[in-house]
């Protein structure tokens, strides 16, 4: 699955997603509730892509990711913006400096070659955990202006998620009917073809849009999709077939660490 945007461009977002992350963190306080992910306080939050920075560091390094500190261990350390702040360089440094050959780990379905995969990952569990302190600042889920999302990282995002993490195993999505789903941002000519059954299936972007009783239709800009996509909130559109696709869509298509 090639990605739309280059590792160079994935490594800047982390670094800027990671430090909006950090920032609104402090500014929220580690105690502050986290509205996007309610299971977690500001405290789990950093703890926890700390975690995640580090994990992939190690990967990218060729070093043990088992060795990494879990979320419970670094959730108690003294200065947890100061460890938050140095996973985010370590992890910046390891895209910067990984070989195009590398040699690496990659879970996604159709993943890109293990350089590229690493970038993109930590680009969007950046970002979207960025949204995550937003929300602890402002006590409520971001709206899209305020979650401030590019187009061509949004559009990135949707691919990652869609064809990567949606398209492995059964799918939670489907009810027993069949519905095809058409993903089109209003504000780029990329849109996707998802087919729900029971085992998701998205065709590549730029396949033809079908049309008919069966279908249904999400729209809405690229960063209210990708927001809307990943269950953070996002003013988006159903409209066509499978009236309650969106709610499932909530209840059962999560990202979880395991």
């Amino acid at each position: 699955m090639p990605t739309s945007l280059t590792p160079s461009q994935h490594r800047d977002l982390v670094a800027q997603s990671g430090r909006r992350l950090i920032d609104h963190g402090a500014a929220a306080g580690l105690d502050a509730r986290v509205p996007t992910c309610p299971a977690w306080d500001v405290r789990a939050l950093l703890a926890h892509q700390a975690m995640v920075h580090l994990w992939s560091t190690a990967h990218l390094r060729g070093a043990d990711p088992d060795a990494v500190p879990n979320q419970t261990a670094l959730r108690d350390e003294a200065d947890l913006v100061g460890v938050a702040e140095a996973a985010l360089a370590g992890v910046v440094q390891a895209i910067t400096e990984a070989p195009d050959d590398l040699k690496a780990m990659t879970f996604l379905n159709d993943a890109p070659p293990p350089a590229a995969f690493w970038a993109r990952r930590q680009a969007h569990e950046t970002t979207i955990h960025m949204v995550d302190a937003l929300g602890a600042a402002l006590g409520r889920v971001p709206t899209t202006s305020e979650a401030m999302i590019d187009a061509a990282t949004a559009v990135d995002g949707i691919d990652e998620l869609l064809r990567g993490f949606f398209t492995r195993g059964r799918s939670k999505l489907f009810d027993g009917t069949p519905v095809v789903l058409v993903v089109a941002p209003d504000d780029t000519d990329v849109h996707w073809v998802v087919h729900v059954d029971e085992r998701l299936t998205v065709e590549p972007p730029g396949s033809p849009a079908p049309d008919g009783a069966e279908v249904a239709r999400l729209a809405g800009s690229s960063a209210s999709l990708y927001l809307a996509l990943w269950n953070r909130g996002g003013d988006v559109q159903l409209s066509g077939a499978g009236a309650a696709l969106l709610e499932r869509w909530r209840s059962t298509q999560t990202v979880r660490w395991s």
